[in-house]
């Protein structure tokens, strides 16, 4: 028998952010294939003690990541093989989690699936940040991008990103943060346009910078911001002193695991 596999987001970071049904799905799977961006209190405070887990990352810039195609083995021979298996990824699963390359594998293997939806990235930094994406009088859309060095945006692209008056999300940004700045300036977006940049949001060591453009590229000309980071650019960004609720330990420190090698193990 094959059971579906169950493809899940695992929420922005904070252990509690998770549905009931991905809980009840953790508690009975055999084996949990999970990203790095999961934070491992939520497969260890629900997980049956006989699962496997299996590290597979993903980390940009990281040797040990696991490729996709090595992933979609995975999860089609452990479902092949009868188990229950459950595939976790951070945040929700339909933004940035190459859902699409598993269902594809999932689809010409004739394996069934579920897909869990989980609280997104953005949607935790703006909830644990106190800066609401869409607000009257400071912004009636909101843009998600990702971005780096290899993201292909035209400059078409640029400069309907640059003269919106949307809130802009940015993904995967934190790397090269400059140069996303320099391409919004160059493009027509007012240099004193706000921004937050929010590292390890929802979590006990959330962090987050608020400045302007130009102030970003004057203090930081050279930071390379702690990995997961979410971006937030736009007028929205100013609540942040007024609605910011949330206070973190204050400390350094991610609760998400480095990549180091290629783990598999035990749930406890």
């Amino acid at each position: 028998m094959n059971y579906p596999v169950i493809l899940a987001g695992a929420g922005p970071g904070d252990e509690e952010l998770i549905t009931i049904k991905l809980q009840k799905n953790i508690a009975i799977a055999d084996i949990i294939i999970t990203d790095r961006l999961v934070n491992p209190l939520i497969i260890t405070n629900h997980c049956n003690s006989n699962a496997l887990i299996i590290q597979t990352g993903k980390q940009g810039y990281n040797q040990n990541s696991y490729t996709q195609s090595e992933i979609n083995t995975l999860i089609v021979a452990h479902a092949s093989a009868g188990k229950r298996v459950l595939r976790l990824k951070g945040g929700d699963i339909a933004l940035y989690s190459n859902i699409l390359d598993e269902l594809e594998a999932l689809l010409a293997n004739q394996i069934p699936f579920q897909i869990i939806p989980g609280i997104s990235a953005f949607s935790g930094a703006s909830a644990y940040t106190g800066i609401p994406l869409t607000a009257k009088g400071f912004s009636r859309g909101v843009q998600i991008l990702s971005f780096n060095q290899t993201s292909e945006y035209t400059n078409a692209d640029w400069q309907r990103m640059a003269t919106s008056k949307d809130s802009l999300v940015v993904y995967m940004g934190g790397k090269n943060m400059q140069l996303l700045v320099a391409l919004l300036v160059e493009n027509g977006l007012d240099a004193a346009t706000p921004i937050a940049i929010i590292a390890e949001a929802t979590t006990a060591y959330q962090n987050i910078q608020v400045n302007t453009l130009k102030g970003l590229l004057d203090h930081f000309p050279d930071t390379a911001f702690v990995s997961p980071s979410l971006i937030i650019i736009g007028a929205v960004v100013e609540l942040y002193k007024k609605f910011n609720w949330f206070k973190s330990a204050g400390e350094i420190g991610s609760v998400f695991n480095e990549l180091e090698e290629k783990i598999t193990g035990s749930c406890n």
